[in-house]
């Protein structure tokens, strides 16, 4: 079975050819610049990467010309399209309506326009990564995968806001999180990699990067995460302030004469690591700023450093104790420095980070980052959201 994942943006689209017998990619890439002027497809296979520049309308053409690169006979890896099975996306938000991957129907996409609010930055494209497909691809079957499914467990104390409850049961506002298919990866190979059963274990997993969110996980299920009704709330990120006292949000609205809708913007696409260095979102910057002296962005780190270490020291006392600490994602894979001051002085918990472990180059595999005797076992996994998202979807039909 041959399975195609789509992660589709407003501008952007990325894909991956999954072959489910052996788990392996044949083809990967990503467009644009979609409807922008200038559009461009890098596609990878056989070991080469190749890029077409054109003009890119919408995400119909944009799929159309990935599909067309899967058969080319340079470029190509299968021999029709009669070979891609199925296609599973990628979505943000699936609010209540969804708490398990689904397959496509006009009845799944018309609720999926109802609930597009809930990811107004994510959804709507999706959506449109979606649509595209079944007007080229009319006759395979796709599915959706959610970001939030792997949260629908847990408990109510847990996911609800305290608000009034009759307005959670009219507008469903409440704790969805998100990066589920990466919490929920990590968190088996965890167990597969200590050669466990994931019933037995305690795991927090902490998917670290421009985007950021930690889990709990206790038997293999949810029972809390960082982010909230948007991927807003939970640890500082690279342009996203994180949890944030609302009438302080208010305060700058105010302050800056912004709408609400404005001082969304501000708090999701100016704050976070960038608004506190004055430098960039990128932690590999940040880095090098700080030990060149740069006060803020030394700053920004250790408040990111510190937010996260507040997370795990919760999850601990709700899972009632740790067995497993897991650090995925770009952040969470690559910098050391993270790990460490996360983990720094957390030996009362049975986490003891050894150093000399933990600063190896990223090679792809999992790594112990532990220290011997170390109860707590600290393990670094590369993530892999799309191959979830094709078992999923393999799952599923």
């Amino acid at each position: 079975m041959k399975i195609l994942v789509i992660n589709a943006g407003s501008s952007s689209l990325k894909y991956q050819l999954i072959d489910m017998e052996t788990e392996s990619v044949l083809a990967k890439g990503g467009c644009e610049r979609i409807g922008i002027e200038g559009g461009k497809l890098t596609h990878k296979a056989h070991g080469e990467t190749f890029v077409i520049e054109q003009d890119l309308p919408d995400h119909t053409v944009a799929i159309s010309l990935v599909l067309k690169e899967l058969v080319d006979k340079k470029a190509g890896v299968i021999g029709s399209m009669d070979e891609i099975d199925a296609v599973g996306h990628r979505v943000v938000a699936s609010g209540e309506a969804f708490t398990k991957t689904t397959l496509v129907t006009d009845e799944v996409m018309e609720t999926m326009e109802v609930i597009k609010e809930l990811a107004p930055l994510h959804n709507p494209a999706a959506i449109l990564g979606v649509n595209a497909c079944r007007a080229v691809m009319p006759d395979k079957k796709m599915a959706l995968v959610f970001d939030t499914s792997f949260h629908a467990t847990m408990p109510d104390y847990a996911h609800l806001y305290a608000i009034d409850y009759e307005d959670y049961q009219k507008y469903k506002v409440r704790r969805y999180g998100a990066h589920g298919t990466s919490h929920k990866f990590v968190s088996q190979a965890a167990a597969e990699y200590l050669g466990r059963n994931i019933e037995e274990l305690k795991i927090i997993t902490c998917h670290l990067g421009n985007g950021s969110s930690i889990s709990a996980v206790k038997g293999g299920k949810c029972i809390d995460t960082s982010m909230g009704f948007t991927p807003l709330a939970g640890v500082p990120m690279g342009t996203r302030s994180g949890d944030i006292d609302y009438a302080a949000a208010e305060f700058l609205c105010r302050k800056k004469g912004m709408t609400m809708e404005e001082g969304l913007t501000y708090l999701n696409k100016k704050c976070g690591m960038l608004g506190v260095s004055g430098v960039s979102s990128d932690f590999r910057d940040l880095c090098a700023a700080a030990e060149g002296g740069n006060d803020r962005a030394r700053l920004a780190l250790d408040m990111f450093n510190y937010s996260c270490k507040k997370y795990v020291g919760a999850y601990m006392a709700a899972l009632g104790g740790l067995d497993v600490l897991v650090f995925t994602a770009g952040v969470g894979e690559n910098t050391v420095s993270v790990r460490k001051a996360i983990c720094e002085n957390m030996q009362a918990f049975g986490i003891v980070l050894d150093e000399k472990k933990n600063d190896y180059k990223n090679d792809g595999a999992i790594h112990d980052v532990s220290a011997e005797g170390s109860r707590v076992k600290i393990l670094v996994i590369p993530t892999n959201e799309e191959l979830v998202i094709a078992r999923e979807t393999a799952a599923l039909l």
